[in-house]
């Protein structure tokens, strides 16, 4: 089985290009291996509207790691298998904004999003909101922190393949050029056209 990378960013503002928080849980033969969380500098302003989403103040922030000394240890972690996020395009549009911030070059990765795939998948849920997903699997959540909300992505997939719906069909591929931000079929794959 592919090796997965679960992974969810919290922001500080609405400008989606910086970051105070990351998650990651990683994916091996359909069990979580490996769960991590980190605080970043965001070297960016907070709006309250952020900080009362996910309770992240500046003063918690301080002495954390920029993203950029960051990703020197997470960029090899994310390019080493598939990359996850619950309603992914929002979080791999934050991450493509950070690399063209900080001109970071990353090629195009393959993801699947769990939000879409279960909106395929579990036609009879009111919604396929993670809390909604967590509540129906049974998984704990503790919801817009970072760590808690990868893992949960991680699980749900995980339920998903246990229940036997295959991957291959939702895997797409992300184009971090500062331009890019196409999603398009992962290659081998059928399809054509964007999420």
């Amino acid at each position: 089985m592919d090796r997965i990378i679960a992974f969810d960013v919290e922001t500080p503002n609405h400008f989606n290009n910086s970051i105070c928080s990351i998650g990651i849980a990683i994916v091996e033969n359909g069990r979580i291996i490996e769960n991590q969380h980190y605080l970043v500098d965001p070297e960016a302003d907070f709006d309250y509207q952020n900080i009362m989403i996910h309770g992240i103040y500046p003063e918690d922030v301080c002495g954390a790691p920029t993203f950029p000394q960051l990703w020197q240890l997470l960029g090899p972690v994310m390019r080493s298998g598939i990359l996850c996020a619950h309603n992914a395009v929002f979080d791999l549009c934050v991450l493509r904004k950070l690399f063209a911030r900080y001109d970071i070059v990353e090629p195009n990765m393959p993801y699947v999003c769990t939000y879409r795939m279960s909106q395929k998948l579990l036609k009879n849920l009111p919604n396929h909101k993670l809390n909604t997903l967590s509540d129906y699997f049974g998984i704990y959540l503790d919801h817009h922190d970072a760590g808690s909300d990868s893992v949960a992505c991680a699980t749900v997939l995980c339920r998903l393949l246990e229940a036997g719906f295959p991957l291959a069909p939702h895997l797409r591929e992300y184009d971090f050029s500062p331009n890019g931000g196409t999603c398009k079929p992962h290659k081998g794959h059928k399809k054509h056209g964007c999420f």
